[in-house]
C-alpha cells in the first residue's frame, strides 16, 4: 500500500494531484487544516493537509479485503494523529510553549517592531508642535528639547511661541565676558582645531586689537603642530616657545612677562584617559590662570560631548570655544555643548582663514541660529 500526504491550498488541487500521482482508485484517508511552519506561518492563513492511500498490487478478493482492512487501520491511525495534532495546535495558538524560546523571541521582536511602527505613525507626528519639530531638525538632544518646551510653556501666554522660544534659548546660551589678558590656555581632544584656533586668536589680538601677544605650545606629540604654530608666529612677528617639561613651562612664561596675552596651546588628550588628563593638568596649573577654554567641535556626537565635558572638568575650564560651525548646516550642537558643560561660550570658529574665521556671538545670535532665523554660511 502507498500512503502519501499532500499540502495544498484547496481540495480541488488535492484531488488533481492525487489522481495524477496515485490514480483514480486512490482513497482519501483524512484532511485537516494546518499552518505553515515558523513564525511567518504562525500568522498566515491556514492551508490543507490531505492524506490519500492506494493498494499497489491487487490479486484476489482476499487481497482486496486485506487492503480494505489496512486502509481502515491507516484511517484510525491518522484520525488519532490528527486529533493529537489539533490539540497541540490549539495549545500552541493560545499559549506558545515555554520551551519554544526561539518562537517567543521572534514574537517579541515582531511586537517591538510593531510598537516602533506605531510610534512613527502620522497621528503621533501631528501631536508634535512646530517648535518641537524645529528643535529636532536642528539636532538638539532629547533632554534639551524637553527642557526648552517645558520652559516655553511656563512663559506668559500673551507672547507667541516664537518669542517664547527665542527668550528660552537665549537664557540657555550664556556668553562669556572674560577679558583676554594674561595667560590663556586652550584644552580639548585631538582633532577639534585647537592649534588653528589659537593662531586665529593670536592674529585677532595682535593684528586687530593691537595687543602684545606671546605663543607657547606643549603639543609636541603631533607631527607638524609645532611647525604650524611657529609659522603663524613668524608671520605675525610674535614670540614663540616650545615646552617639553615643567621647568621649561616656568621659563617660557617668565620670558614673556612683557606680553599682555600669553596664548598656550596644549596636547589633545582623550577625555577617557585619566592619566593623560592628569599630566595635562600639571602643565595647566603651571600657567597659574583661570582663563581656560575648552575647545569642542560642533560636529562632535552628543554622547561624546558629554564624555568630553566630564573628562576635562578636572582642568577647571571656565569657557567654551565651539569650532567648525562651517562644517554643519544645523546649530543645535551649540546648545547641546553649552548645556552639558554648564559654562559660557567665548568664541566660535567658522572656517580655516586666520585670523578672520573666529568671532564672539551673543545669546540672541545663538538663538537665531538654532531657530533657523540665521546661518553661518
Amino acid at each position: 500500500m502507498i500512503i502519501k500526504r499532500y499540502i495544498v491550498s484547496s481540495m480541488n488541487e488535492a484531488m488533481t494531484r492525487i489522481r495524477y500521482e496515485l490514480g483514480k482508485d486512490a482513497v482519501i484517508i483524512s484532511q485537516r487544516k494546518i499552518r505553515k511552519p515558523g513564525i511567518k506561518g504562525f500568522f498566515s492563513k491556514k492551508i490543507l493537509e490531505v492524506t490519500a492511500a492506494i493498494e499497489n498490487v491487487k490479486k484476489n478478493d482476499e487481497d482486496i479485503t486485506d487492503s480494505i482492512e489496512a486502509i481502515k487501520k491507516a484511517v484510525e491511525k491518522e484520525t488519532v494523529k490528527n486529533t493529537e495534532a489539533v490539540k497541540n495546535e490549539i495549545i500552541e495558538e493560545s499559549k506558545p510553549s515555554s520551551n519554544d524560546s526561539e518562537l517567543l523571541k521572534e514574537m517579541q521582536e515582531m511586537k517591538n517592531l510593531l510598537s516602533d511602527m506605531m510610534n512613527k505613525t502620522p497621528e503621533k507626528t501631528q501631536r508634535r508642535s512646530k517648535l518641537q519639530i524645529k528643535l529636532e531638525d536642528n539636532d538638539l538632544n532629547e533632554k534639551l528639547i524637553k527642557k526648552v518646551l517645558t520652559k516655553v510653556k511656563g512663559l506668559d501666554e500673551s507672547m507667541d511661541e516664537g518669542q517664547k522660544a527665542k527668550i528660552t534659548i537665549e537664557k540657555l546660551a550664556p556668553v562669556s565676558k572674560v577679558k583676554m589678558d594674561g595667560a590663556v590656555v586652550l584644552v580639548g581632544p585631538t582633532g577639534v582645531g585647537k592649534t588653528t584656533t589659537i593662531a586665529k586668536l593670536a592674529g585677532r589680538l595682535s593684528l586687530i586689537d593691537k595687543k602684545k601677544v606671546g605663543l607657547i605650545t606643549i603639543d609636541t606629540y603631533r607631527i607638524g603642530a609645532v611647525e604650524q604654530l611657529k609659522t603663524y608666529a613668524d608671520i605675525m612677528n610674535i614670540p614663540f616657545r616650545v615646552v617639553f617639561t615643567m621647568k621649561e613651562m616656568d621659563t617660557a612664561i617668565e620670558s614673556m612677562k612683557d606680553c599682555e596675552v600669553i596664548l598656550i596651546d596644549t596636547t589633545g588628550r582623550s577625555s577617557k584617559n585619566t592619566m593623560q588628563i592628569s599630566e595635562l593638568r600639571a602643565f595647566v596649573e603651571k600657567a597659574n590662570t583661570s582663563n581656560i577654554h575648552l575647545v569642542i567641535s560642533s560636529t562632535t556626537k552628543n554622547k561624546d560631548v558629554e564624555a568630553i565635558v566630564e573628562g576635562y572638568k578636572v582642568l577647571n575650564y571656565n569657557n567654551v570655544i565651539i569650532t567648525k560651525l562651517d562644517e554643519t548646516s544645523t546649530y543645535g550642537s551649540i546648545l547641546n555643548i553649552l548645556d552639558a558643560a554648564k559654562k559660557p561660550l567665548s568664541f566660535i570658529t567658522t572656517g580655516q582663514n586666520v585670523p578672520d574665521d573666529i568671532k564672539s556671538i551673543s545669546s540672541s545670535e545663538v538663538s537665531s541660529l538654532i531657530l533657523g532665523e540665521d546661518s553661518i554660511c
